[in-house]
């Protein structure tokens, strides 16, 4: 009898929801069920446990794009 495949992670860079903080982050790995996220544009990763982690929605995923780039053209940088 074959045992039950482990749940598949989500691609490097898939961006998540940590439900406990109410931020979006990228995927950056896991590690004993813990995922790390690290902010859309970059910066320091943090630790969240997977149960407490969703994927973001098309409208989260947008929003988060834009945050970026918004605080680009507010810095000047391109």
């Amino acid at each position: 009898m074959a045992s039950p495949e482990p749940e598949a992670l989500p691609a490097v860079g898939t961006v998540m929801v940590d439900t406990i903080r109410g931020v979006t982050g990228e995927f950056r790995d896991a590690l004993g069920g813990t995922f790390f996220l690290r902010p859309v544009g970059g910066g320091r990763e943090w630790p969240v446990r997977q149960e407490h982690v969703r994927q973001a929605t098309d409208a989260e995923r947008l929003a988060a794009k834009v945050g970026v780039a918004n605080a680009r053209s507010r810095n000047g940088i391109q």
